[in-house]
This record gives C-alpha cells, sequence and structure tokens, in this order.
C-alpha cells in the first residue's frame, strides 16, 4: 500500500517552474500541435500537457533531486494509480499513461469523457479510413451540390447578415457595422479588401480604411454600416435598440455574398444572386422532409451565465443555431456516422470529429479574414454570443477550406494517431526548446468504465467515466497521486457550452452508455458563482479524494482565481477535508492573448500548482509565519521573473493569496474579511515591489 511519492519531493521544494513555464510557452501557442493527442475536440481551460508532465515526474522526484532532468528524461511511474477528479479534456490521464501509470479520469460531462477517450485509446487506421470514406460516400456529394454556384464551381463560404424590422417604419434594417466584410489579418501591410453595399448587396474590391465608395447601382457607401454598439438606424433615421425588434423570435438573415473556389484553385468573391436563393430555399425543403430517423440536435437552451446571451437574442433551440443548409448537410453526415456498422473506437472517433465540427458550422462563427484560417469559431468569448454577420461554411469542406470535417479529420485525428504512436515532448535542451520522442511510451490504452475492471485489465489501461467525483466506486488507499484542474468559481460554466455538442451526440450515441439525457448539467457541479456552494462542492471532492489517496500520497492542483472568495473556499474546503497544504508553485497557464484573459481587468499568465498531503498522515505547511509564507511566495515569483517569465500583477496576487491564505488555514485562523483585507493589502505591496520599473 506504500505510496511511489518521496516523503518530500521536488514538486514541494525545488520545483523547476521557470523551465516548465519556458516549454509551457511553447507548447501554448500551439497546443494541437505538441499535444495533439487532447486536441482532438473542443474543450475549456485546457490545461499545458508539458506542466502536467512536469507536476507528475516533480511529484515522484525527492527533494534534492533534479525534477528538470527527470522532466526530460524517461521517467517512470512504475505503474502507480493517478487520479484526475475533474479530468476534462484528458491531459493528466494522456501524461500519466505516456509515464508508464495506470490513469483514473473522471468528469461529470459526457462531452468531456468522450474527448479523454479519444485522448487515450487508439485507432486501428484501416478500419478508421474505411469508416471515413464510406461517410463520404454517403454524403459528400449531395453536400457538394448544396454548396455550388450555377456554373458548378465550389462555394467555399456564404456572407450572411441579421436583419430586423424598424419599430417606427417598419424598414428593414441590416445589421452591419461596417461594409467592410473581408480584409487581410495584416490589413496595413494587404490593404486590398472586400464591401457590400448595405443598400442593394453588391459586391466590390476596395481597402480597409476607404472613406467612400460608389456602388454598380450608384449608391454611395461609407466605413459605417446600420450598427453602434446596441443600437441600429434605419434608413429614414430611426434609431432603436436591435434586441427590442426582434419581438421574440431570433433575427431573420439574408445572405449577401459568397467566397468561390475557381477551377484553377484561385478564390473570388461574387454577390448572392437568385440562383444561390433558390438552392438555399431547396434547403428549406429538403430540412422539411427529413425522416424522423435523421440525426437533429435535441434540447433547448437553459438560462446560465453562459447561455442567456443567445437567449437574449431568442435562440430558444439548440437548432436555432443553425441554417437550414447547415442542419440538412450535418445531418446527412451526423446520420452516416450513427449508422455506421459496429461500435469500434473509429465509430467513436468520427462522432467526435463530427462534433467538433459543428463548432465552425453555426450561426455564431464568422469570417476571421484573408491570410488567416477564415473561419473565427464560436467559442471566441467562451459565451454564446449571436452574430451580426455570421459565416457559412462548407460542412464537409475542400483543401481549401476552414473548419470543416474533411480538413478536422487530416489535422486532428491523423495528427493525434502520428502522435499516440510515437509521442513528443518539449524539452529544454541548453539552447533551445526542441520536441524529443523516446522519452513517453506511445498511447494505446484499454479504456475501462469502473474499478472492477481497471483492476482485473493489464498492460496500459485508463478508467474514464462520466461520473460525481464526490462519489465513486475507487476503494480507500487505492490511489497514489491525484493530479487535477478544478473548476474556478466562477469562469466559464462548461456544462452550458457542452450542451450545444451533446444536442447532437446523445442522438449520436458514441459509445455504449454515452447520457441520453437533454443537458449536461448535473447534480454536483463544482462551478457555482455563490462562493459558499461552490466551497461545498469541491469539499466533497477533496474529501473522496482524501479517503482514496495512499497513506503519504498527495494531492496537486492548478488553481488560478480573479476573486479572493475563490481561493478562500479552495482553501476552506481542503481544510475542512483534513488537507493541509504543502507548498503552492507558480507556473505558466494558458495563453495570455486569449480572449478572455485578455479581457480581465488583471490578465494572468501564470497558474498556481497547490500541493496538498493529508493531516493524517502527519503533514504541516512548511512555513512558521505570515511573513515566511509572503516570503516564499515572493521568492516564486521573483525567479520567475527573473527568468524572463511574464509575470502580471494578477499572477502576483493570486499567488500571494493562495500561499497566506494555506498558512493561515493551517495554524486554524479564520478566513474572515479582515483577514483576506490583510492578505490583499500584502498582495497589493507585493505588485508593487515586484513589478516596479527597475
Amino acid at each position: 500500500m506504500t505510496s511511489v511519492v518521496p516523503a518530500r519531493t521536488s514538486l514541494e521544494s525545488t520545483f523547476p517552474a521557470a523551465m516548465l513555464s519556458a516549454v509551457g510557452t511553447k507548447e501554448s501557442w500551439r497546443k494541437e500541435v505538441h499535444r495533439p493527442a487532447t486536441s482532438t475536440h473542443k474543450w475549456w481551460a485546457k490545461r499545458l500537457g508539458t506542466v502536467f508532465r512536469g507536476i507528475l515526474t516533480s511529484a515522484i522526484t525527492p527533494e534534492g533531486d533534479d525534477a528538470a532532468s527527470a522532466y526530460g528524461s524517461a521517467a517512470e511511474l512504475a505503474g502507480a494509480v493517478v487520479l484526475d477528479p475533474f479530468s476534462g479534456s484528458g491531459v493528466t490521464g494522456v501524461e500519466v499513461l505516456k509515464l508508464g501509470g495506470r490513469a483514473v479520469c473522471f468528469d461529470i460531462n459526457p462531452v468531456a469523457t468522450l474527448v479523454q477517450r479519444q485522448a487515450m485509446q487508439s485507432w486501428d487506421m484501416q478500419r478508421l479510413t474505411t469508416a471515413y470514406a464510406a461517410v463520404e460516400a454517403s454524403c459528400r456529394g449531395e453536400i457538394d451540390r448544396l454548396h455550388r454556384t450555377e456554373d458548378g464551381r465550389t462555394a467555399l463560404y456564404y456572407f450572411w447578415v441579421a436583419t430586423v424590422g424598424c419599430p417606427d417604419c417598419s424598414d428593414r434594417v441590416r445589421l452591419f457595422d461596417s461594409p467592410v466584410f473581408s480584409k487581410n489579418a495584416y490589413p496595413k501591410r494587404v490593404p486590398k479588401a472586400q464591401i457590400v453595399c448595405p443598400e442593394c448587396l453588391a459586391v466590390q474590391e476596395s481597402r480597409y480604411d476607404f472613406e467612400t465608395a460608389t456602388c454598380p447601382n450608384g449608391h454611395v457607401i461609407t466605413q459605417r454600416g446600420a450598427v453602434r454598439g446596441q443600437v441600429a438606424t434605419c434608413r429614414h433615421g430611426h434609431s432603436f435598440k436591435a434586441l427590442s425588434a426582434l419581438n421574440g423570435s431570433p433575427p431573420a438573415y439574408e445572405m449577401y455574398a459568397k467566397m468561390i473556389a475557381n477551377r484553377d484553385g484561385s478564390k473570388v468573391y461574387e454577390a448572392i444572386t437568385d440562383w444561390d436563393r433558390d438552392l438555399y430555399n431547396e434547403c428549406v425543403g429538403l430540412l422539411a422532409g427529413l425522416p424522423d430517423t435523421a440525426v437533429l440536435p435535441r434540447g433547448e437552451l437553459a438560462h446560465g451565465n453562459n447561455t442567456d446571451q443567445a437567449l437574449k437574442w431568442n435562440f430558444r433551440r439548440w437548432r436555432d443555431f443553425f441554417n437550414a443548409r447547415q442542419l440538412v448537410s450535418l445531418s446527412m453526415i451526423a446520420t452516416a456516422i450513427r449508422d455506421l456498422p459496429g461500435s469500434g473506437a473509429e465509430r467513436e472517433a468520427l462522432c467526435a470529429l463530427f462534433s467538433g465540427t459543428l463548432e465552425f458550422n453555426n450561426l455564431f462563427t464568422s469570417f476571421k479574414g484573408e491570410g488567416t484560417g477564415a473561419v473565427r469559431h464560436m467559442f471566441g468569448h467562451h459565451i454564446l454570443k449571436p452574430e451580426r454577420t455570421p459565416l457559412e461554411a462548407h460542412p464537409w469542406g475542400t483543401p481549401q477550406s476552414s473548419g470543416a470535417f474533411s480538413t478536422l479529420y487530416k489535422s486532428r485525428l491523423q495528427r493525434a494517431h502520428l502522435y499516440k504512436a510515437e509521442p513528443a515532448d518539449l524539452v529544454d535542451v541548453g539552447t533551445d526548446i526542441n520536441r524529443v520522442t523516446g522519452l513517453s511510451r506511445p498511447l494505446a490504452a484499454t479504456i475501462v468504465d469502473s474499478w472492477e475492471s481497471f483492476s482485473a485489465t493489464t498492460g496500459q489501461a485508463a478508467y474514464v467515466a462520466t461520473r460525481n467525483s464526490a462519489i465513486t466506486d475507487l476503494p480507500a488507499a487505492s490511489v497514489d497521486l491525484i493530479v487535477t484542474d478544478p473548476p474556478y468559481m466562477d469562469n466559464v460554466h462548461y456544462a452550458e457550452l457542452a450542451d450545444f455538442f451533446h444536442a447532437w451526440l446523445q442522438v449520436m450515441q458514441p459509445y455504449e452508455g454515452y447520457a441520453q439525457t437533454f443537458t449536461t448539467r448535473r447534480l454536483g457541479e463544482v462551478q457555482n458563482a455563490d462562493s459558499a456552494e461552490f466551497g461545498k462542492a469541491i469539499e466533497a471532492v477533496w474529501a473522496e479524494c482524501a479517503r482514496v489517496l495512499k497513506p503519504d500520497g498527495l494531492l496537486a492542483f492548478t488553481f488560478h482565481q480573479a476573486r479572493i472568495s475563490g481561493w478562500v473556499q479552495v482553501v476552506e474546503s481542503l481544510r475542512r477535508a483534513s488537507f493541509v497544504v504543502t507548498a503552492v508553485q507558480p507556473v505558466k497557464g494558458e495563453m495570455m492573448t486569449s480572449i478572455v484573459k485578455a479581457g480581465a481587468r488583471e490578465p494572468s499568465n501564470l497558474d498556481s500548482v497547490v500541493v496538498c498531503r493529508r493531516v493524517v498522515d502527519g503533514a504541516t505547511n512548511p512555513n512558521r509565519s505570515i511573513e515566511e509564507s509572503l516570503a516564499t511566495a515572493q521568492k516564486s515569483l521573483a525567479v520567475l521573473r527573473d527568468d524572463g517569465i511574464d509575470v502580471g500583477a494578477g499572477d502576483v496576487r493570486s499567488v500571494v493569496r493562495g500561499t497566506l491564505l494555506a498558512y493561515l488555514a493551517s495554524v486554524g485562523t479564520s478566513l474572515d474579511d479582515a483577514v483576506t483585507a490583510q492578505v490583499d493589502d500584502l498582495a497589493t505591496e507585493t505588485i508593487t515591489a515586484l513589478l516596479a520599473p527597475a
């Protein structure tokens, strides 16, 4: 029953945070390239595989030994059982298997479970290729026919604009904020742009910074569209809030342009013709005539932090997120996949691939522009934000497409397969950070869904299940190490967004036992904007972790929280579950350039690795006073800063809060308002001291 975790680990003392932050920074720019196994499908707040490899290797490296060398070597978990109770995209499980451990991955959301299964199990590429070809033969010809011009060329993208009626005069208002609908990602370097006449929808080439232009029908075009913020103005000068003009229905949409692939490989923008409109109207009829057995999204939106924006625009059902041509085309793909014979890993992979395609093919996507991937996916803001000028893409796609089923098959599934066969890790070799193979085992886990099956399975195995991690079937003292990334109190509410995918997946049944409920929301979800409820839910999980952990085992998790109440609840919940924090280690987190982080008051670059042991095992906090705790936090942050790692005010505030609150909790101090105010004052002083210009 002895744990593989040393009595004192490098994770708690000499954690190589600067090195891991450097390799993590490189991974963060292209996660899908450096860790493709966990990038087959969208999941939110996906952690860095390099950092989690570092956490795992440091957790089995004794204090005083070189944890950086352990990270860059063929380290060995020697069959140790590692639990992740908030498994998300499966980052922990993948890194555990690569290091020779046995992974237990739980998540309360079935979409996350599907993503994890793709990350860890292998695919027979011959079978996968055959299944893909069968789907293509079943539906591609018809999808191509529905995305073409009158002369037979392929339509890559259709451009749409939302319209509303003016409440004062009933004038139809096209909700353009600008007539520029296509420009280069670097417009100053390449100023060429496409503009549309808001009056007659004529399309012409111009510059992104044009002042005025005249369309072929004689209308004068300026840079200003009908919309400024939430207010629209009709042609007769009446101004009104666009939302107020919807009258309880989603906005209507009108096609105004298309991007065509010419036969010589060039691309051209053209205006919409009556032929295009007739083709779309045919899709409306086809949708109405689909049989009851066809796969279509089920379910309605419920109120929530991440769904209310869509509900305000009167999107009530998940099928409202798609136009008629999208529903017909996507239904053909989904139905063909559902009806593939058998229930193997390859069919499941195509279900996940289809689900990932949905992110780029709906009414909430937009055009990114020339010189980059054309489709801006729907989750850039981590809320369901309606688009006034959505982009409709060809869902099967061509080699010139972005975010299509065929292109994602290559960039996601084929890339993941190659990675699983020969995993590569980013290693600091002194002069550079290189991709190195041979340090990790191939990924080919047997996936099971119970502890009984897990115990009976030899070889590489992963117990992957959709369940509340506060209630498990794991025996007491059965887990060597727990490594996870719990939900943050007030960030993205995953279930509200995952329901978008689940609306289709529940009908497709990617694997036996996939949830058939209309929503992925569950009792027991930890995420809650109410700090007290958040604390209760996460405490229940920590208590179960304490029960299943072996004597002298270790719990480590990454955390970042903008509100001090989140830190208070996490620290208090650990104390109530009889854990003591033995270290708080700052390390590279998500990309600084993410939209969500860029919009924060104090954007963050770092996560805190919170390391805990059980009170029953004799664990104590290593700091002897609040002053020593503050010095510990300042030193760890200064090491990163001095090594060239970006450290911002939000990072300093979070790490200082976590370190000080953990110490105070360990000595029985009540974390009341006066104490948290003192902690925040010390955090502010540290920001000034560490980040002041030299």
